[in-house]
């Protein structure tokens, strides 16, 4: 069997690179994909492991461009030849990769699968070490490349022969693997870990089946870069068997590492369904979501989700933060967002969305209240950024339990500072009226407040309440003048608000320790 043309794309558009993968059966024509980057950077990670003879790369790429990228594999990599894709405004750093040795370009408006080939074609006829012959791949479109169409949702004419010497069962199912690695980093796993995976992973499915004696067919296959996924076939009726045996395997890994998870798709009869039940399973998967403590997922395990009251009423939300009532307003939120928390066929972005929404919506709201939200507006990117990294429902729901927290320390601040204003203006009050006949009736009136209300107000902002601390702003204003020796002690019970003199006595010793009389004599010398 003679060598295939190994092909490297390297692009940071992915429907660029998904584009050229399935233009063709690439090894039809003696040529294989091995591989995609979306940068510079990315591709030259890779080259050591892959080994490409050609790659064909954009020009205009994030972290290192297309320019960079080519002057550095052409330096340390000579035998590998380089094809560049470019747009029309881009010749300038066409010219200089040809400057670098580049086999030849093509400008992606004009990207079409004829022109494309025969680039590769003469470009591979010219590596001495390929001897690349075009129909060298005529016999080895794979089985594995079959399925790796049929998963990306391309249809495809294949011998079905091909297909059952190899999955020789009426029955299939979709086995997909996220690891750990990927879920907390979101990095792609190395060819070398991955294989590693799979190939421990296979061991222990065969080993597995065997020891449950029932015939069964898998194979690893090409998907997800972040995933592991192994296509079963098996009989039939032998269902039930196989779940049990993955759920087994799904919680021997769960001791191993804690986060990674497992989901099975529904069986279904035909490879042509390969395509819509990938995307099944990766839902499944991303399902995972709002069952944090699920580490083995099945569509059928899942029960119903909580369906939703309809849209947040958000116009309602905001009429009753701007009454400030914020208590039933927040209560209102909590019950609407447990709701999707329990809807688990909305995606993850549907609820952080929601979520980043409100708490942008909350601290309009309390601007235009004129509540100082100038901590909470510089912090509202960090919110934002920790529910966007939230791998769990309840971590991402945490985050703004956290806000509302800190939100309400901010209405608790404006609500004391408020009591304090409002306590001021009463002392001050009482002090420049305690001659008067003052009563909390009369109080309330002045200041438009429920006297009732006005009552435990006074005793929850103040040490003493009304009555106490207007006997005793009278009491000292009282004992000033006693001190003076200008008025009688009848003519000062008048000027400090006492109309009958035995109960101002009474209240003025209950005070002072001192009949008025007595404290005279005390503080005034003859």
């Amino acid at each position: 069997m003679k060598e295939l043309c190994k092909i490297l794309i390297v692009d940071d558009e992915v429907l660029v690179r998904q584009g050229i993968k399935h233009y063709l059966v690439w090894e039809q024509y003696g040529f294989q994909i091995i591989g995609e980057a979306s940068n510079g950077r990315e591709a030259l990670d890779l080259i050591d492991e892959l080994q490409p003879h050609i790659v064909i790369t954009d020009i205009v790429m994030p972290v290192m461009d297309g320019e960079e990228f080519t002057r550095i594999v052409k330096q340390n990599y000579p035998q590998i030849e380089v094809i560049v894709l470019s747009s029309y405004g881009e010749f300038s750093y066409v010219r200089s990769t040809f400057q670098s040795g580049v086999a030849d370009y093509i400008l992606k408006p004009k990207l079409e699968t004829q022109e494309l080939l025969q680039v590769l074609q003469n470009t591979a006829r010219r590596i001495p070490s390929l001897a690349y012959d075009e129909a060298a791949g005529d016999e080895q479109v794979t089985v594995d490349h079959i399925i790796e169409k049929l998963i990306a949702g391309y249809e495809m004419d294949y011998d079905p022969q091909m297909i059952a010497v190899h999955f020789p069962y009426d029955r299939y199912t979709l086995v997909g693997i996220q690891p750990q690695q990927l879920r907390v980093s979101g990095n792609e796993l190395t060819l070398q870990q991955k294989s590693s995976y799979v190939s421990a992973i296979s061991s222990r499915l065969a080993e597995s089946i065997e020891s449950a004696g029932v015939p069964v067919s898998f194979r690893p296959v090409a998907a997800d870069p972040q995933l592991i996924v192994f296509l079963l076939n098996m009989n039939t009726g032998d269902e039930a068997a196989v779940i049990s045996r993955v759920r087994e395997l799904a919680h021997a890994g769960r001791a191993e590492d804690q986060q990674t998870i497992w989901a099975m798709s529904e069986a279904f009869a035909n490879v042509d369904q390969l395509g819509s039940v990938y995307q099944q399973l990766l839902k499944l998967l991303e399902y995972h979501f709002y069952f944090p403590d699920r580490h083995f997922m099945m569509e059928a395990e899942l029960g119903e989700p909580v369906p939703l009251p309809g849209a947040f009423n958000l116009k309602q939300f905001a009429e009753e933060m701007r009454r400030e009532n914020f208590d039933s307003a927040f209560a209102e939120l909590d019950t609407y967002v447990q709701a999707m928390a329990g809807n688990y066929r909305a995606t993850p972005f549907e609820l952080k969305s929601f979520l980043g929404n409100i708490i942008f919506n909350i601290i309009t709201l309390l601007g235009n209240q004129d509540y100082d939200v100038r901590q909470l507006d510089e912090e509202k990117y960090d919110y934002f950024r920790e529910i966007n990294d939230a791998i769990h429902v309840q971590d991402t729901i945490a985050v703004l339990h956290e806000f509302l927290s800190r939100v309400h320390l901010q209405i608790q601040s404006r609500s004391s500072q408020n009591g304090s204003a409002n306590m001021k203006m009463l002392l001050e009050y009482i002090e420049e009226h305690y001659a008067e006949p003052l009563s909390l009736t009369g109080l309330g009136q002045h200041f438009h407040f429920n006297p009732s209300y006005l009552s435990s107000y006074f005793t929850t902002h103040n040490k003493e309440g009304f009555s106490e601390h207007l006997n005793k702003i009278r009491v000292e204003k009282a004992a000033e003048m006693l001190r003076t020796d200008v008025y009688s002690i009848s003519e000062i019970s008048g000027k400090v608000g006492y109309s009958d003199h035995s109960y101002f006595t009474k209240v003025f010793k209950k005070w002072t320790g001192l009949s008025p009389s007595q404290y005279r004599r005390q503080h005034v010398r003859g």
